[in-house]
């Protein structure tokens, strides 16, 4: 330890005493791929928020190159281009950053662009307390006006279609009956492992929004299926990918048996999306198929939340299954459906009590 030589107070001779040694902050990571990584684990950004916050960088790591992302098929598999974290600062990003961003927010719904601006944001607001880069080239850039939420519950019969659907996996029945029966979010249940799961009781322990841990109950058509899509798994990720897991792959994604990844939400999304593509537009002529549009994995939430509603669920038994914190956040799955108000409008004809 280096020695320093300062004047006594008593004005006698001079005191020996220990100088401080000064010790400099690491090195921020060079590539912005670094420090999207260093920021998801380092943050205190729970497991299931982590995998939408990654997607969302991800997407932003093209704009922020100057390059369109890839959409559809040439999505997947997709690397990222190569970005140096210094190039954030910049002073000609902003301008072109605003350009690209708002080419991009014109090919998505307003609650996307929202979202992921959000997302962004916050990273590089962490990135700029760690002191590895300095502005926010996002600044300037707008949230986008986001239309009042009317998404439509699906109706019963709908349901029972996408029940009787051919050729659907067992990975996918089990995911779209424990999504429906539990009302749960899709992010947080495909973040389920196996030891999350208490079968004998038909509940599960995710991770919602916040960090907390919080439960999910499912009924007996899923427990039905669950056995047989575990197939003796004791641990690990619940629901699988058809292939082995990429290089790179965190190990909490991957089964410890078959060396298979977790399913991402987007290909989740996909799948469900493309299955009921045909349910969806049942007048649709076959060279139209591609061009269209299936229901959503929220649609579908939307949908069990809604049908508890009209079936008479009390407000603070929605509360606890959909898990929100003000009962206001309830109003996009109270109102009732056509089938609702037929039933309602047929129970009320005096016509019918006479006939009773």
């Amino acid at each position: 330890m280096a020695i320093e030589q300062v004047a006594a107070p008593d004005g006698g001779g001079a005191l020996r005493l220990p100088r401080a040694r000064v010790v400099p902050l690491s090195a921020g990571p060079g590539s912005y791929a670094a420090a999207m990584d260093r920021y998801l684990t380092a943050a205190g950004i729970s497991r299931g928020s982590a995998r939408v916050y990654r997607i969302s960088l991800t997407n932003w790591c093209w704009t922020l190159a100057g390059e369109a992302t890839p959409t559809g098929s040439a999505r997947r598999g997709a690397k990222p281009p190569a970005l140096a974290l210094a190039a954030l600062d910049d002073e000609a990003l902003p301008e072109l950053l605003a350009e690209l961003a708002a080419a991009r927010a014109d090919e998505l719904d307003a609650d996307t662009v929202n979202r992921e601006l959000s997302v962004i944001r916050k990273a590089i607001g962490w990135w700029r307390r760690q002191g590895w880069i300095t502005t926010d080239p996002t600044f300037g850039i707008e949230r986008r006006p986001a239309p009042p939420d009317k998404t439509k519950a699906l109706s019963l019969a709908q349901v029972a279609a996408v029940w009787r659907l051919d050729d659907v996996g067992l990975r996918e029945k089990t995911l779209w009956r424990l999504l429906y029966e539990s009302a749960a979010r899709a992010e947080e249940t495909l973040c389920l492992n196996i030891e999350d799961l208490s079968t004998a009781d038909k509940r599960g322990k995710v991770t919602a929004k916040g960090g907390a841990t919080e439960w999910i109950h499912w009924q007996s058509a899923t427990a039905q299926l669950l056995p047989r899509l575990i197939a003796g798994r004791t641990q690990g990720p619940l629901f699988l990918t058809e292939r082995r897991a990429p290089a790179g792959t965190p190990t909490n994604d991957i089964c410890p048996v078959t060396g298979r990844a977790r399913l991402s939400y987007r290909r989740a999304e996909e799948i469900f999306e493309e299955t009921t593509r045909l349910l969806a537009n049942p007048l649709a002529r076959p060279e139209q198929w591609e061009e269209l549009q299936g229901w959503t994995l929220h649609r579908w939430r939307h949908s069990a939340l809604t049908h508890d509603a009209e079936n008479g669920t009390s407000t603070p038994m929605l509360l606890a299954r959909s898990r929100h914190a003000s009962v206001r956040s309830l109003e996009r799955y109270a109102r009732p459906g056509v089938d609702a108000v037929a039933r309602h409008v047929a129970a009320q004809d005096p016509a019918a009590h006479r006939r009773g």
